[in-house]
């Protein structure tokens, strides 16, 4: 094969803002000697992931590396389903990559799967802490995604979106209670938590 490509998701699991799927792949045979050391994303504090993937940017403008992050909506997850939108964000990560199928192999992390007529496909368990490629493929995701957060935490300082990244913190319930659910939560995912003395 070519190319070698990961991919991984981010966001499977908040109760706000969407979900991403990163794909990287390397495009010389040695480009992985930059990224000796790099771990997973979640292994690595915020700051860390900011460093890594400042050198993925460098490589990628050097034309040593690619990658793609893809994100789709509350609003999709909620009238299609999280596994829609995962699949949707997979698929839409590769096209942006360019890269044809038959030149490559592709490993994903967990239960991801890549469209069929990537043939050469590979799921792996924990992926992200066994394969370098997964490991980038994660780092890009979660520093996008993080930073969307942070500007919708923002735009929208009562929920506190840029400290818990719209997971189900204690703090975002205790936000949610005081103000009740916004445009940004999946309301698939907020249907046990009581706002107001009711169920929402």
């Amino acid at each position: 094969m070519k190319y070698l490509i990961g991919i991984d998701e981010v966001g499977r699991g908040p109760i706000a803002g969407p979900v991403a799927v990163g794909a990287f792949v390397f495009l010389t045979p040695d480009s992985d000697k930059f990224f000796k050391g790099v771990k997973e994303s979640k292994q690595l504090s915020e700051e860390r992931r900011e460093e890594w993937f400042k050198v993925i940017q460098q490589k990628s403008d050097e034309k040593l590396v690619a990658f793609s992050v893809c994100f789709q909506s509350q609003k999709i997850i909620d009238s299609k389903g999280l596994s829609f939108a995962i699949k949707k964000c997979v698929q839409n990560c590769l096209n942006k990559l360019s890269i044809n199928p038959a030149d490559c192999r592709v490993l994903l992390d967990g239960g991801l799967k890549a469209p069929a007529h990537f043939k050469n496909q590979k799921t792996i368990i924990k992926g992200d802490a066994k394969e370098k490629v997964i490991a980038l493929a994660s780092i890009c995701a979660k520093v996008l995604r993080d930073r969307k957060m942070k500007e919708w935490g923002r735009k929208y300082p009562a929920y506190g979106f840029e400290v818990h990244k719209g997971y189900g913190t204690k703090r975002h319930y205790e936000a949610l209670r005081s103000n009740g659910l916004m445009a940004l939560h999946r309301r698939s995912f907020c249907k046990r938590i009581a706002i107001d003395n009711k169920l929402v």
